[in-house]
């Protein structure tokens, strides 16, 4: 039996061309926020217990300048539309697994026509003096990373012998993932550390690119 093919999306870095949350805190730039970063990219600092750092850093006061600067600066990736349409043409389940944050995730991605229930991001509050970040999709029993928003928890819920599951993403968030997936793409962070771990993948620039290499495995399949 031929397998479902399911994608499993990052969103800043991948989705779009820029890391949303590092050029959130590096514009608003609260002292301190270097060092969390690089704790996080470096792996010292689990990925939920920095992000909430982060976030804490910015007052509650500043929400509209924050939400305002994180939807008018991100730019999303070349061919995003067209993957969408491939997915949809060729039965390929397509889910966003971000370790970004619902107040910009969801506005950027409005256009586009993506369930709700097929995105998958942290939460926020705004309720208190500064910003909280919330953590809705958390670990499961297997993993014990502090992801925040647990990629390899939802990835789970495909099992292998069903699903062909395929991860594209860039960074931090997406290493475990990638462990797990029978296909993945990979730019940046994501590149070096599948090359350090030996594990296969197609490096992309646009999503033309990853929408290429999908027709040339359906050919071969």
């Amino acid at each position: 039996m031929k397998k479902q093919r399911v994608i499993f999306c990052d969103f800043d870095g991948t989705i779009t061309e820029n890391d949303n949350i590092v050029a959130i805190i590096r514009h608003f730039n609260p002292p301190g926020w270097e060092a969390i970063v690089n704790a996080i990219v470096s792996q010292n600092k689990p990925i939920k217990q920095g992000v909430g750092e982060l976030f804490r850093l910015l007052p509650t006061s500043r929400k509209r300048e924050v939400v305002d600067y994180a939807i008018s600066n991100a730019r999303i990736r070349e061919g995003f539309a067209d993957m969408l349409a491939y997915c949809k043409d060729n039965d390929i389940q397509f889910y966003v697994t971000s370790g970004g944050i619902d107040f910009f995730v969801f506005p950027l991605l409005a256009p586009f026509g993506i369930p709700e229930d097929h995105i998958y991001c942290n939460g926020s509050d705004f309720s208190g003096e500064s910003i909280e970040i919330t953590w809705p999709h958390p670990c499961d029993g297997e993993c014990q990373n502090d992801c925040g928003m647990c990629k390899t928890t939802i990835i789970r819920r495909f099992p292998a012998e069903r699903y062909e599951r395929i991860l594209i993403g860039d960074s931090v968030t997406d290493f475990e993932g990638a462990k797990l997936a029978d296909v993945v793409f990979a730019r940046s962070h994501l590149t070096l550390k599948c090359a350090e771990l030996g594990l296969p993948f197609h490096e992309y620039a646009t999503f033309h690119d990853v929408i290429h290499q999908l027709k040339l495995q359906e050919a071969k399949s």
